[in-house]
């Protein structure tokens, strides 16, 4: 998402202060001087994206929110653990350029990437793409592709070791999220999770789990709202904001993809959309090509799509619970709950196929 409100060599920026910021990257021996085209890409109650050059090059910083979360510090670091680790490998991902895990320098952990010369499909198509069917066929394909590619790195050899818990990760999956809804009642205003069917979904997850999996590396948010695609082409060029990002089954990579997929028409009740959708590869198609790339176990893909559904529609709850207590936007939260309304009926759905 965009929403650039600063620009310029002396654009002031909630949570960035650029003299801070400039002693730190000269600590760091990164090019030097004044900053220049400096322009706020996200904030808000989003995590702070600015983009901005100085000594001759160009820098992406990613910051927490100004007002953050509980986890939003360590969220950072781990993004920047995980962006290094895939250093050299054939995951498209933007560059790590320096981390600082000091909270003090900017009120948050942060770090510094690359940026990505690419588009997000889900914000605009460029001509090239919006006028050939067989171009977005491809930009489906290489959606799964980086998936693939992402599920073969060695999560061990590139040091990610301990970066989550392996032993009963799919266990813990479904109490993990209950909790985290459960909590929203501490927020004052939020009436409760009115969410039909939730109880029915969780019921069915711990029925129908898988017993078992091979651990890799999960991007988390794997979606076409979060990856970004050559001006030229349709090659992806880079999978972005690793927040969720652990080391458990990458098979939920897929079913992310099947929760948040457009329906035939283009539309979503998932909140993704894109146009034209024509041209795109069917959910069927995406999951056999899935399949043809992997050496997992794709025969449980409807629990993986259940999960996804019921995972971030919890999360997106999350929102519209502090939306409730005043603490993000109205209109913002009420658009979030409807997003997670038509998530549980999209594992419903996904249920009633096994």
């Amino acid at each position: 998402m965009s929403d650039t409100t600063a620009s310029g060599a002396s654009a002031e920026i909630d949570g960035v202060d650029l003299a801070r910021l400039g002693e730190w990257m000269d600590e760091q021996n990164l090019p030097g001087g004044a900053f220049t085209e400096v322009e706020l890409l996200t904030g808000g109650t989003q995590n702070v994206l600015v983009r901005f050059e100085r000594g001759g090059s160009r820098f992406v910083l990613r910051r927490p929110p100004v007002h953050k979360r509980k986890n939003s510090d360590e969220t950072m670091r781990r993004e920047a653990r995980v962006l290094g680790a895939l250093a050299g490998s054939a995951v498209p991902h933007p560059a790590l350029i320096a981390a600082c895990p000091d909270e003090e320098i900017l009120g948050g952990a942060f770090y510094l990437m690359e940026p990505v010369n690419g588009f997000n499909a889900t914000v605009s198509m460029p001509a090239l793409h919006a006028g050939d069917a067989s171009v977005r066929r491809r930009m489906g394909e290489e959606l799964v592709d980086a998936s693939l590619a992402l599920g073969r790195v060695d999560h061990a050899a590139v040091g990610l070791q301990d970066f989550g818990r392996v032993d009963g990760f799919l266990e813990r999956q479904v109490g993990r999220w209950r909790s985290q809804l459960e909590s929203y009642a501490e927020l004052d205003g939020y009436p409760g999770p009115e969410i039909p069917g939730v109880d029915d979904v969780a019921r069915w997850l711990e029925s129908n789990r898988p017993s078992t999996f091979t651990p890799g590396i999960i991007h988390g948010d794997y979606h076409l709202a979060n990856v970004m695609y050559a001006y030229d082409g349709p090659r992806l060029v880079a999978m972005v904001d690793w927040e969720l990002s652990t080391i458990g089954d990458p098979l939920i990579d897929l079913g992310w993809m099947m929760a948040m997929w457009p329906n035939e028409d283009g539309s979503n009740d998932a909140g993704v959309s894109v146009s034209p959708w024509d041209g795109f590869p069917s959910i069927e198609e995406i999951v056999a090509r899935y399949s043809a790339g992997t050496t997992r176990d794709v025969t449980a893909v409807s629990w993986y799509a259940v999960l996804a559904s019921y995972k971030f529609g919890i999360i997106l709850e999350g929102t519209h619970a502090r939306a409730c207590a005043g603490k993000a936007d109205k209109g913002y939260g009420d658009l979030l709950h409807a997003i997670t309304l038509g998530l549980f009926r999209r594992a419903h759905r996904y249920m009633a196929r096994d």
